[in-house]
């Protein structure tokens, strides 16, 4: 393979430009057993790709096992407590408050009806006197 077309084509790989069969057109190149010597470094990157495809590792990874965290479960509980008793007292207040005010507000209305029944029980108190008068003039039978 000519020389120049690698360097091109190395040149392209190191600005990421190049396609999969460039690449392959590389490695087959640094494969090789005669590479010269200003590209030696290339030669071991291409062929640690190749080499070290098929490594594995025997090692087992175990990941910990998760753990609840309970202390941020019951910090949590105990605020939604403290919530739902607050809204209830609020709610508690705000009918009590509602009921004051409609007590008051028959209290009022209680009062009206008793002034204007008092007016009639004076008129009837009037009338009843204006009888009595008209009784002892006339002597109705």
């Amino acid at each position: 393979m000519e020389l120049a077309k690698i360097e091109i084509l190395l040149e392209k790989y190191l600005d990421a430009k190049t396609t999969l069969a460039e690449e392959d057109i590389l490695k087959k190149f640094f494969s090789q057993e005669d590479v010269p010597a200003h590209l030696l470094e290339y030669k071991e990157l291409f062929n640690y790709f190749t080499n070290n495809v098929l490594d594995t590792s025997s090692k087992q990874i175990t990941l910990p096992a998760e753990k609840t965290n309970f202390k941020w479960l019951s910090i949590a509980a105990a605020v939604v407590l403290f919530v739902s008793i607050f809204s209830l007292y609020q709610n508690d207040l705000a009918e009590k408050r509602e009921a004051q005010q409609a007590y008051f507000e028959t209290q009022k209305a209680l009062n009206l009806i008793s002034q204007s029944l008092n007016k009639g029980g004076n008129a009837i108190a009037q009338l009843q006197t204006f009888e009595n008068t008209q009784n002892k003039i006339f002597k109705n039978k």
